[in-house]
């Protein structure tokens, strides 16, 4: 079946909403509400299960962008290069991510259906984007002069468990992964670049992780009538990821978190007023 002008929009459109905001520290769910729930309304072209498995798919087209920029990194992290980062000195080791991803994983794991009966609302996502943002304007302030980690390849053990912790937080809907986990890098003493590229890397296995899971639970809804609808999506918002990444990385150390953090407030600003 063909896709429609409107349904290759919409997708198009999320797809770009969803490769903007998902890795910068701004809350893509705060952006999909306003872009979809508000405008677009993909749930009115299809039935509201096909419109959660189109967002998980896109999603995985954010995470192919990240594999593709850190791609020497990943080959690296499972044995299948050397010598692919810096010839000196330390260099970040898969078991330091497994270490940092295993205290959301747990709190996921545990408390996964009472987020999704209770933490899935606007309201929350305004809390959310707005104790995000003072999160971020303390790491502005607060971090330390000099960073311990300036480098990816610097971080120890202990500062991946602690940003693990951070990551936590981002269970709440509207926080943002990036988000809490930049901030807690950065308060930690790592670097802007040092915590974005841990924060990148980390989300890989996270996001893989429960897109897996949503689909397998979701597969039904994957139909011949809507898969160009999910393939314009996909390719939108890994190409938008792509560019994101590449513009974020190479802007964070001199910018840092403060416009992200303002951006948040303005955001939470405009849901708040549509919805209450």
């Amino acid at each position: 079946m063909n896709v429609s002008w409107w349904e290759s929009f919409v997708a198009f459109v999320l797809g770009i909403v969803e490769g903007l905001t998902e890795f910068a520290p701004v809350s893509s769910t705060g952006h999909m509400i306003i872009v979809d729930d508000l405008w677009l309304k993909s749930k009115d072209l299809f039935s509201q299960e096909a419109a959660n498995t189109f967002k998980v798919v896109i999603q995985l087209g954010s995470i192919l962008a990240v594999v593709v920029v850190f791609f020497e990194r990943f080959l690296y992290l499972l044995g299948l290069k050397k010598n692919t980062v810096q010839q000196s000195g330390n260099k970040l080791k898969l078991t330091q991510i497994i270490v940092g991803l295993l205290p959301a994983a747990i709190l996921g794991f545990l408390f996964e259906d009472y987020i999704d009966e209770h933490l899935f609302s606007t309201k929350t996502v305004l809390i959310g984007l707005v104790v995000g943002a003072l999160l971020m304007f303390a790491a502005d302030l607060f971090r330390p002069k000099k960073p311990k980690a300036e480098t990816v390849d610097q971080i120890t053990y202990v500062q991946a468990f602690l940003v693990g912790l951070f990551q936590c937080i981002a269970l709440w809907p509207g926080f943002s992964r990036s988000g809490s986990t930049i901030s807690g890098g950065v308060l930690l003493g790592m670097s802007y670049r040092a915590a974005s590229d841990f924060t990148f890397i980390m989300a890989v296995p996270v996001m893989l992780g429960a897109s897996f899971l949503s689909l397998l639970k979701h597969w039904q809804s994957i139909t011949v009538d809507v898969i160009p609808f999910f393939v314009i999506g996909f390719i939108s918002a890994f190409v938008f990821a792509f560019l994101s990444i590449r513009f974020f990385l190479k802007l964070i150390n001199k910018v840092k978190l403060f416009p992200f953090a303002i951006y948040r407030i303005a955001i939470a600003v405009v849901l708040y007023f549509i919805y209450f």
